[in-house]
C-alpha cells in the first residue's frame, strides 16, 4: 500500500462505549431509591414530632377508649359492612341476572339501575334512605331501625358494582359449560345456578372481597343517618371522643382499628388474586 493510499484512508473513530441495558436500569433504580431516601429524611427533619405526639399519641387517651373502640364502635362497623354486603350481594345477584337476561326491559332497568348507583356518592344514597323515604311513605319504617338503614343504603350501593362484577364473572366461564348442562337435561335457570354461577364466584371471589373493602369504610357515613350512642361505629366513636377530648388521639386510634381489618383482608385478596393467575397458566 502506498504513501498516498494510507493518507487517503479515513482514520477510524473510536467506538463510544455506552451503558448497556443493565446498566441503565440499575443506575434508574439507584436514583429512585435516593430520591425516596432524601423525601423521607426531609420529612422526618422538618416534622415537629413532639407536636405530633401531643396531638395525635397520646397514650392516656387511648387506654380509656379500650375496650369500647372494640366491643362496640369495631363491631359496629362489622355487623354494619356484612349487613351492607350481604344485601349488595343478593340485589347484585338479580341486578346482574336481569343485565343478561333476553327480555329488553330487564336489562334497561337492570343498566338503569347500574348506571345511577355507580354515578351517585354514597352520601347521597345514605341522605336518601334517611331522609326522602320516611317523606315518601309515612308512618313506614325499615325493618332493623339504624342497622336495617344501613344495610340497605349499603347494599344499593355495593349491588351496582357487584353486579356489573357478577355479569363480568358469568360471561367468563366458557359457553360449553352451558351446552354441556343442557345436553345432560338441566334446564337454563337450572344450569345458571348449579353450574355456571358456582364457577363465576370461583372467579370474582377477589373482586368481590375487595368490595367488602370498600363497604367497611364507606360505612362511615352512617353518621348521616342519626345514630345513638350505643349505634356509633369507628368513625363517629372517634370524632366524638376527638371533640370531648381536645385531641386528636382517638382519631388515629380509630383508624389503626380500620387498618386491623382491612390490612388482613387485603392480604387475602392479593392471595387469591396471585392463586386465579396460578390456575389460569
Amino acid at each position: 500500500m502506498t504513501e498516498a493510499d494510507t493518507a487517503l484512508r479515513p482514520e477510524k473513530s473510536p467506538k463510544k462505549k455506552g451503558l448497556t441495558r443493565r446498566q441503565r436500569r440499575s443506575l434508574s433504580r439507584g436514583v429512585q431509591y435516593a430520591v425516596f431516601v432524601a423525601a423521607v429524611t426531609a420529612f422526618a427533619v422538618a416534622a415537629d414530632w413532639a407536636r405530633l405526639k401531643n396531638q395525635f399519641a397520646q397514650s392516656a387517651i387511648a387506654r380509656e377508649m379500650f375496650p369500647d373502640v372494640i366491643t362496640l364502635a369495631l363491631k359496629n362497623t362489622v355487623l354494619y359492612t356484612v349487613s351492607g354486603f350481604a344485601v349488595g350481594l343478593v340485589l347484585g345477584m338479580v341486578v346482574a341476572l336481569m343485565r343478561l337476561s333476553s327480555v329488553g326491559p330487564y336489562r334497561w332497568l337492570a343498566g338503569i339501575y347500574i348506571e345511577i348507583f355507580r354515578g351517585l356518592p354514597a352520601l347521597l344514597i345514605f341522605i336518601f334512605i334517611g331522609v326522602a323515604v320516611p317523606l315518601a311513605f309515612p308512618g313506614t319504617e325499615i325493618v332493623g331501625g339504624t342497622y336495617g338503614k344501613v344495610a340497605l343504603a349499603l347494599g344499593l350501593v355495593a349491588a351496582a358494582y357487584m353486579a356489573e362484577t357478577i355479569r363480568a364473572g358469568i360471561q367468563a366461564v366458557p359457553k360449553g359449560q352451558m351446552e354441556a348442562a343442557r345436553s345432560l337435561g338441566f334446564s337454563p335457570a337450572r344450569a345458571m345456578v348449579s353450574i355456571i354461577v358456582p364457577q363465576a364466584f370461583r372467579i370474582i371471589l377477589p373482586p368481590l372481597t375487595n368490595e367488602f373493602v370498600v363497604l367497611f369504610k364507606d360505612s362511615s357515613l352512617v353518621l348521616f343517618l342519626g345514630v345513638t350512642l350505643a349505634e356509633r361505629e369507628l368513625s363517629k366513636f372517634g370524632r366524638d371522643l376527638a371533640s370531648t377530648t381536645a385531641n386528636s388521639t382517638p382519631i388515629l386510634v380509630a383508624g389503626l382499628c380500620y387498618l386491623l381489618v382491612t390490612v388482613p383482608l387485603g392480604f387475602v385478596v392479593r392471595r387469591m388474586e396471585a392463586k386465579a393467575q396460578e390456575a389460569v397458566k
